[in-house]
C-alpha cells in the first residue's frame, strides 16, 4: 500500500488517472488484507469519493482559528470538506 501511494505521488504531475488508479489499488488491497492506511496516507484521500488529494491540484488546505482550530480540506472533485482539528500550543 504505502508503496503504491508513493508511486502515486511521483505520477500525479503527469498522469491523474493513473495516480488515481494507483490509489484505487492500494485501498483495495488494504481493504481485502484488512489493514488500516497510516494517519499521514489518509490524509491523501478523500474521504467521500476515494479522489488522490494533492494540495493546490486536487485539493484546497485552509486554516481555521476559532473555538476549536482545524485545518480545512476541499476536495476540488466532490466538493466536500474534511477537517482535522489540532490543539494550539500555548507559547510561555
Amino acid at each position: 500500500m504505502k508503496r503504491l501511494m508513493e508511486l502515486a505521488e511521483k505520477v500525479f504531475s503527469e498522469d491523474q488517472e493513473l495516480a488515481q488508479r494507483y490509489v484505487e489499488l492500494a485501498r483495495a488491497i488494504g481493504a481485502k488484507a484488512n489493514v488500516r492506511f497510516p494517519k499521514w496516507l489518509r490524509r491523501r484521500i478523500c474521504r467521500h469519493c476515494g479522489a488522490y488529494l494533492w494540495p493546490g491540484v486536487s485539493c484546497r488546505v485552509r486554516l481555521r482559528i476559532n473555538r476549536s482550530p482545524h485545518v480545512t480540506v476541499t476536495c476540488l472533485k466532490c466538493k466536500r470538506q474534511m477537517r482535522y482539528y489540532y490543539k494550539v500550543r500555548k507559547e510561555g
